[in-house]
């Protein structure tokens, strides 16, 4: 398993398409807070209810400043069918290669029911304007999940 990222260090770089096939790097988000989460996959019940939570605070979190962008291992294809039929207004980006999840510690070891394998470990990090990382959770739950996030960043809920 990838080191997983701390507080105070850089966030490592990325750039990925996005669900129309745009690339989008971390870098065009330096200058503002950016909220990273990586979900395992597009339209399955967890990662619906993750991105809708998104969906619905995303005007407080850009009114705060922050940026919001949600990376899965799903082609963009996917990602384009799964933000138009829950009206997402934040970019979702494709890391087929799990290349990015892996060097942002979000890719390993996973066990269910009973099974160990290899996956996209649910996880969300917080990247300063600087491109430090503030804030880094591994293993959330995506129900719950943005509310706590508010309360761990000081944020109104």
């Amino acid at each position: 398993m990838a080191a997983r990222l701390e507080p105070g260090r850089p966030a490592p770089d990325f750039t990925l398409p996005d669900a129309t096939g745009r690339p989008v790097s971390l870098a065009e988000h330096h200058g503002r807070r950016t909220i990273v989460y990586f979900y395992p996959r597009a339209s399955t019940p967890g990662c619906t209810t993750q991105a809708c939570d998104f969906r619905d605070s995303l005007a407080r979190f850009t009114a705060e400043g922050f940026a919001v962008l949600g990376v899965s291992p799903d082609a963009p294809e996917a990602l384009a069918r799964f933000a138009e039929e829950q009206s997402l207004g934040f970019p979702l980006l494709s890391d087929p290669d799990h290349a990015v999840a892996e060097a942002w510690g979000a890719w390993g070891e996973k066990k269910n029911y009973g099974k160990t394998y290899e996956g996209l470990i649910r996880s969300t990090v917080v990247v300063g304007p600087d491109g430090t990382v503030e804030l880094a959770q591994y293993n959330v739950r995506a129900t719950g999940h943005v509310a706590k996030l508010r309360r761990d960043l000081g944020l109104q809920p």
